[in-house]
């Protein structure tokens, strides 16, 4: 694989990471513009669907036969996978009710360990000294970044429970993304897994909104959402991975720390005290650690 292969794997991952770390920023903005939790993530879903329905059918148009077609059982297996997808957002956003943006992305990053967790059981097989050492510094690096030492704010014990919720979601889709129905498209599978996570929305929406459903939402905010959280990201990921590899492009993807947090500070005037930033930098250097292949460098 040639530099300027690689050089553009890391732009197409450091730009789909960052389009996520921006997402819970405009969540922020929408709540404060009055609009509710169910109103923003059925916005998000049902956009997001028709924007992969539209990528989807240019591509079959584009390349006719050459699209393997999903089958039925396939078709079934994206969409009960995809249901995490929606339990994501709902718990994540959910969490921008009640914690900072700088606090809930650190939550959300907590995937490292967790990711490590299921793949003990998943594969029951024991994780390696390297990933042990990465878990252990995540965990440090979050005491810090959520600021549990010096408690100098006020933490909602509700919001962190929804932002660990939305972790253990993210992991398992991040789990469904890599094992199920590999022999397709990436643009097919996401659409579906889309639609499972659409239905889950949907549901939490008909169950817990009270009051008119505020239809604005799917201009004002939704198509933003969308972009940044449903289409672009996954899309740039599928084309980034391949050519910079898994432990690289993990890397790159750790920007969506970083980008989060400083969007808070910037738009949003959150506070961000020193103490945090060394656990946020810890988390990112955990990432590091985790995926770097130290046997390269023993050769």
């Amino acid at each position: 694989m040639t530099k300027n292969s690689v050089l553009k794997g890391v732009f197409l991952v450091g730009f789909g990471a960052t389009s996520y770390g921006m997402l819970a920023t405009f969540v922020k903005l929408a709540y404060q513009e009055g609009f509710t939790t169910p109103e923003v993530t059925v916005a998000q879903s049902l956009i997001g669907i028709i924007g992969m329905l539209l990528i989807n059918t240019f591509l079959k148009l584009k390349k006719g036969k050459e699209v393997v077609e999903a089958s039925k059982k396939n078709i079934l297996q994206l969409i009960i996978a995809g249901t995490s997808i929606g339990f994501t957002s709902v718990f994540y956003y959910l969490s921008l009710n009640y914690i900072p943006v700088s606090i809930a992305i650190v939550l959300l990053m907590q995937t490292v360990w967790m990711g490590v967790v299921f793949e003990m059981f998943l594969e029951k097989k024991q994780p390696s000294v390297q990933k042990i050492i990465a878990v252990l510094i995540v965990l440090f690096g979050t005491v810090l970044a959520t600021n549990l030492i010096e408690n100098s704010i006020a933490i909602s014990w509700i919001g962190i429970l929804f932002g660990l919720a939305a972790a253990a979601s993210f992991t398992a889709t991040m789990i469904g993304a890599n094992r199920v129905a590999l022999g397709i498209s990436s643009s097919q599978r996401s659409l579906y897994m889309l639609i499972g996570g659409a239905i889950v929305t949907l549901v939490f929406a008909f169950a817990t909104h009270s009051t008119p459903f505020n239809f604005d939402v799917f201009l004002k905010w939704g198509i933003v959402l969308a972009l940044f959280g449903t289409i672009i990201p996954p899309l740039l990921f599928t084309n980034g991975f391949p050519l910079t590899g898994i432990g690289l492009g993990s890397i790159v993807s750790a920007l969506e720390l970083p980008v989060s947090v400083l969007m808070a500070y910037f738009i949003l005037n959150e506070t961000v005290n020193a103490t945090q930033w060394l656990g946020i930098i810890l988390i990112i250097f955990a990432i590091v650690i985790m995926n770097i292949d130290y046997k390269r460098f023993t050769k």
